[in-house]
């Protein structure tokens, strides 16, 4: 039974901006790991294959998945996150650089389903549309609220990559920030509306089902398990769930998360960075809270704002719902 966590966590888990060297979480792709993966990707182009059927075991990778052992303890027991410099996207194809991008994080974690209809490889793009129900902030150009990705699912990542093949022409600056830090900073201070996020929220589940299923799930924002602090965040997933369930949200509820909100907003508790082309983010999706910035994008379309997104998992089938 998930129970409340009740002391104080330590660094590394716990961090706030101010206490985070400059490098923080900065992985450089050493000369022969490189070496390796610039091999590999004549290899793929000689021999082509639809890259969800690359697996790491097929190849002889092993100062690459050295240095990816690293990078989980870092992840699992670390400050939760790591930005891998990089991928020389000057040296390879896009589609090449994207079946490296897969094989490394698949040394993470086993890729798993973004969508209800299966998509694995999902394109982080400005669709022109605005945030809604049906429509995730992330093909967007608005600024979201920190969150955990896929948070109104039954089964989250476990760990979200991002690949970087275009920055936007403005903005668009990347946001992270700690729940335990968060969480050490409401014990001591709000501990009242800290328990009331240990109970259940509604989510909207973004149409992400099958048709006919309910359109909402009751989850907690936070929860222990006896061993980590496991968090599960979206404040507008949370707006728009109360308001598809046709329910009000309390005031307690209300003031627990506006809270939670406002902590994590604050200069000190967020990590900000510019994402560069070739450069890979990775964060546990159970301690980490992410964002980014509203960004306007350029006017060619070959220099729009362009990531790649693969979301890892450890249990459960690779179905969206597990």
């Amino acid at each position: 039974m998930l129970t409340f966590l009740d002391y104080e966590i330590p660094p590394p888990r716990a961090w706030t901006a101010t206490d985070l060297p400059d490098a923080a979480g900065l992985v450089t792709l050493d000369n022969d790991c490189l070496g390796e993966l610039l091999e590999l990707a004549d290899v793929l182009a000689a021999n082509p294959l639809p890259i969800l059927s690359l697996r790491p075991d097929d190849f002889s990778l092993t100062s690459c998945k050295a240095l990816m052992t690293t990078l989980v303890e870092q992840l699992d027991h670390g400050p939760g996150f790591a930005i891998i410099d990089r991928l020389p996207l000057e040296l390879l194809e896009t589609q090449i650089a994207t079946a490296l991008y897969w094989l490394l994080a698949s040394m993470i974690d086993r890729p798993v389903a973004q969508s209800w209809d299966g998509k694995m490889l999902y394109d982080v793009r400005d669709s022109g549309k605005q945030p809604g129900n049906g429509v995730r902030p992330d093909i967007t150009s608005a600024s979201q609220n920190l969150h955990t990705d896929n948070s109104y699912n039954l089964c989250p990542p476990d760990y979200v990559a991002l690949l970087c093949i275009n920055t936007a022409m403005k903005g668009g600056v990347s946001q992270l920030v700690s729940f335990h830090a968060v969480h050490n900073y409401m014990r001591a201070n709000c501990p009242k509306l800290l328990a009331r996020l240990y109970q259940n929220y509604i989510f909207d589940r973004q149409r992400e089902h099958a048709p006919g299923d309910v359109k909402v799930i009751r989850h907690p924002l936070f929860a222990w398990d006896g061993t980590q602090l496991l968090g599960r965040l979206s404040k507008r997933m949370v707006i728009q769930g109360y308001e598809l369930a046709g329910q009000d949200i309390d005031e307690e509820s209300s003031a627990a998360i506006s809270a939670l909100e406002a902590i994590m907003t604050q200069p000190e508790m967020m990590k900000e960075f510019n994402f560069q082309p070739g450069q890979i983010q990775i964060i546990n999706n159970k301690t980490i809270g992410h964002a980014r910035t509203a960004f306007a994008d350029w006017p060619e379309p070959e220099r729009k704002r362009h990531l790649i997104r693969l979301w890892l998992r450890r249990k459960g089938r690779a179905f969206y719902n597990g």
